[in-house]
């Protein structure tokens, strides 16, 4: 076996505390925050000077993370528009299952969330969304239908 699980996901951020409230109204529970610097950091990241800040939310079943990072030094910069397009390259969504999607969204709203299409149903199977949060984070949301 060449991997034995996916730890985290990372996400750098600008606001650390709107990221951070808007994956707990999502559901999931802040594991820990703190600060970060050092060579040990500077190494791995291989940049020079670092300060960061780091908080790490887990999923309710506690299988995923998502480590959210806010850089001091350096500054933390931008290599595309803040709202990129979903077909944009690179990472462009995390995907999260819930119960009641409508609920979710409406949840989600008050800290910043807008949906990037609509709730469309596929087949009898589920209901799926993307909606766009603070930073320009897109999340996908799934609900399965009985």
């Amino acid at each position: 076996m060449t991997i034995q699980r996916m730890d985290s996901v990372l996400i750098v951020v600008d606001d650390l505390d709107a990221t951070i409230e808007f994956f707990i109204e999502l559901g999931m529970e802040l594991e820990g925050r703190a600060p970060i610097e050092g060579r040990w950091l500077e190494r791995v990241i291989g940049l020079a000077d670092v300060r960061e800040e780091i908080a790490m939310l887990r999923t309710p079943d506690g299988h995923s993370r998502i480590e959210l990072a806010m850089f001091h030094t350096p500054k933390a910069i931008s290599a595309e528009p803040k709202h990129a397009p979903v077909n944009t390259l690179g990472l462009r969504r995390v995907t999260f299952a819930v119960d009641d999607i409508d609920d979710v969204v409406a949840r989600l709203r008050p800290h910043g969330a807008e949906l990037v299409g609509e709730v469309a149903q596929y087949e009898d199977s589920y209901l799926y969304c993307y909606v766009r949060g603070p930073e320009g984070i897109i999340i996908g949301l799934t609900q399965q239908l009985s």
